[in-house]
């Protein structure tokens, strides 16, 4: 399967939106500290932080790797298959972005990067460009948005959670 869009690989440029598609960026705090990265960027990479928040993940992938095809289940009814295009693992930095490939209800591409800052301040940033491929997405307008919105402010306080019981050692 090929992807369902031009630009791939575009996630990696901040603020990049193709024209005809929205944007989205949501930034969570996630705590602080080298601890709180490692497991937080290993939990993005490991896919165990989408798992958690209840989102079904197939793939036969253990870890993200570019290539790697993914479908995110939903409810047991949608599925939206992927593949991932990009990954990250440096010393502040990790993540990985996946694209739509056909039969996803959705067309673009979202990130998702875990990052310390210099003051030790880890961060996970959900950024994506997407627009509508399935009839139902169309229909849901603004409402599809609205999750997708709902979906990455999860995903962040999700990994919050599994990092807090580092934050008491």
């Amino acid at each position: 399967m090929s992807f369902t869009y031009d630009d791939v690989g575009a996630t990696r440029e901040p603020g990049f939106c193709p024209p005809g598609f929205r944007s989205l960026h949501v930034r969570t705090r996630i705590g602080e500290g080298e601890k709180i990265f490692r497991r937080a960027a290993e939990a993005v990479l490991t896919w165990e932080a989408h798992r958690e928040t209840g989102v079904g993940i197939e793939t036969k992938a253990d870890r993200a790797a570019p290539g790697a095809d993914v479908t995110v289940t939903l409810a047991g009814v949608i599925r939206a298959p992927c593949r991932i295009v990009w990954t990250v693992e440096e010393h502040r930095r990790a993540g990985w972005a996946y694209g739509t490939l056909e039969g996803h209800p959705e067309c673009g591409e979202e990130s998702f990067v875990v990052d310390r800052t210099g003051d030790g301040t880890v961060w996970l940033t959900v950024s994506a460009f997407s627009r509508a491929a399935k009839w139902y997405a169309r229909l849901g307008g603004p409402a599809t948005r609205g999750l997708q919105h709902a979906y990455a402010r999860r995903i962040g306080s999700t990994l919050r959670q599994i990092c807090a019981p580092l934050s008491d050692v």
